[in-house]
């Protein structure tokens, strides 16, 4: 083979093999972590509507979380769980549809945000509204709450 087919040979191998780069190992992790992530939001809604409100954030909250509710200052660490310890929640189900998640590069930031669900337990009423997690991973691998907010209104 003269030099110039194999330069001919060798420039075509290396541009067909350039032009249709596959997944990266840390696109595909990256795509793993959101989809980890939506299903840690959507088994924290499973919880909420099985076991109540409490139970299912004292599952899921960091200590070091944060409780963002309307005509309230922010609600850090001990006084988000002291506050979540003091509610009611055998009057009403809460529920939410994840809809969307993010992770950062580093992989143990994201957030998820989505449409909830109040229904008080005596009434034919609901009541939609969206909100938003953001969550920290742990060194065990688990998906922690670090703050969570909500509006009331359209959602549905």
């Amino acid at each position: 083979m003269d030099g110039n087919i194999r330069f001919i040979v060798l420039f075509t191998s290396c541009f067909l093999f350039s032009c249709k780069e596959p997944k990266t190992d840390k696109a595909l992790l990256h795509s793993n972590y959101k989809l980890e992530l939506l299903t840690t939001d959507r088994s924290f809604s499973e919880l909420s509507e099985k076991e109540g409100i409490k139970i299912a954030y004292f599952e899921y909250i960091d200590s070091n979380g944060v409780l963002l509710r309307p005509n309230e200052l922010p609600i850090l660490g001990a006084e988000a769980i002291d506050y979540l310890a003091q509610q009611n929640d055998q009057d009403y189900s809460l529920t939410w549809d994840p809809q969307h998640a993010e992770v950062g590069i580093s992989g143990d930031l994201g957030f998820t945000y989505g449409v909830y669900i109040l229904k008080p337990k005596d009434y034919d009423t609901l009541f939609y509204g969206n909100y938003t997690n953001i969550w920290k991973k742990q060194p065990d691998g688990k998906w922690k709450l670090i703050l969570n907010s909500g509006n009331e209104g359209l959602g549905n």
